[in-house]
């Protein structure tokens, strides 16, 4: 299979399960059992777990030493500042809210990209985010709102999701070099191993104080998809396509967020399907499809 094609399907994957992780947070933020930083160490914990198992039965693959303070900082930015500024909005954002802010992320990966790996901002590429921005817009303007036509959205969310979006487009925008350097699972085992190794120190009274046993099945439904899906799969598909396409394109598919949250809301009969929602869809992908063919002179993957 074409090598840019499984890049595609892969980070395709992941900002889908990335959009139903959406739901799945602010449910369990509906519950109040466990604090954001809490849910955020059972994803560390239970993905740190998952990639070192699997790396067992993978053939050993040594880290040079240089590159390690690079994976922390890479951790740092691509998984524990960007979860936890996540995990702190959804509580006081509506979840598609929270889309239409994520869908900065192209914004700010575009710039990042330019600084950390020279990568040209085209006229092309600048007019592809703006386009797949106002259909974005368009799709959110339409879509959300409260029952009294008031957002339920606080200021202090919508900074922590500007926040998301900063250190994720950091990470996808300085950090590539070293994604395709090692194998996925060498990455993000270490990855997430260092992120957990800072955040449950931070955390580890209120993991020890949790009564588990009453714990609603509900709850542990939710908070399972988001460590094993939302978690480990996802941030093993990200690296694929991180390998095999340029940042701003793995940006673009944070689009893909908006639409799951619409779909999910017509499933529920709670949405419906207008014509500016086309509109907007139109739009969104014509803006992926001018980013994805705005090459570099000098870069063809």
């Amino acid at each position: 299979m074409n090598s840019k094609l499984v890049g595609h399907i892969a980070i395709f994957l992941a900002y889908v399960i990335f959009g139903f992780n959406i739901i799945t947070c602010k449910n369990l933020a509906t519950y109040g059992i466990v604090s954001p930083l809490g849910i955020f160490c059972f994803r560390a914990i239970g993905a740190t777990i998952c990639f070192w198992l699997v790396s067992l039965f993978l053939p050993k693959e040594k880290i040079d030493k240089q590159d390690f303070p690079k994976i922390f900082l890479a951790s740092m930015f691509g998984l524990f500042l960007t979860q936890i500024s996540f995990l702190f909005a959804i509580k006081i954002t509506t979840p598609m809210d929270a889309s239409i802010l994520a869908a900065l992320t192209p914004v700010f990966t575009m710039f990042m990209a330019a600084l950390f790996l020279k990568e040209p901002i085209t006229l092309k590429k600048a007019g592809g985010v703006a386009l797949s921005f106002i259909g974005v817009t368009l799709l959110i303007m339409n879509s959300v709102q409260s029952s009294n036509g008031v957002t339920q959205t606080q200021p202090l969310g919508v900074f922590l999701m500007i926040c998301n979006g900063l250190f994720f487009g950091i990470y996808l925008g300085a950090f590539r070099p070293l994604v395709e350097k090692y194998s996925t699972i060498t990455f993000m085992k270490w990855m997430f191993l260092f992120s957990m190794l800072v955040s449950v120190p931070f955390d580890i009274q209120e993991l020890c104080t949790i009564d588990y046993t009453s714990i609603p099945w509900g709850f542990i439904a939710n908070l399972s998809f988001t460590v094993f899906c939302a978690t480990f799969l996802s941030y093993f598909l990200v690296p694929i396509g991180q390998k095999r396409l340029r940042p701003t394109v793995v940006s673009m598919y944070t689009y893909i967020q908006p639409f799951i949250a619409a779909i999910m809301g017509i499933i529920l009969q709670m949405d419906i399907v207008t014509w500016k929602k086309v509109v907007a869809a139109i739009l969104v992908f014509s803006g992926v499809y001018l980013v994805n063919k705005s090459k570099a002179k000098a870069e063809q993957n």
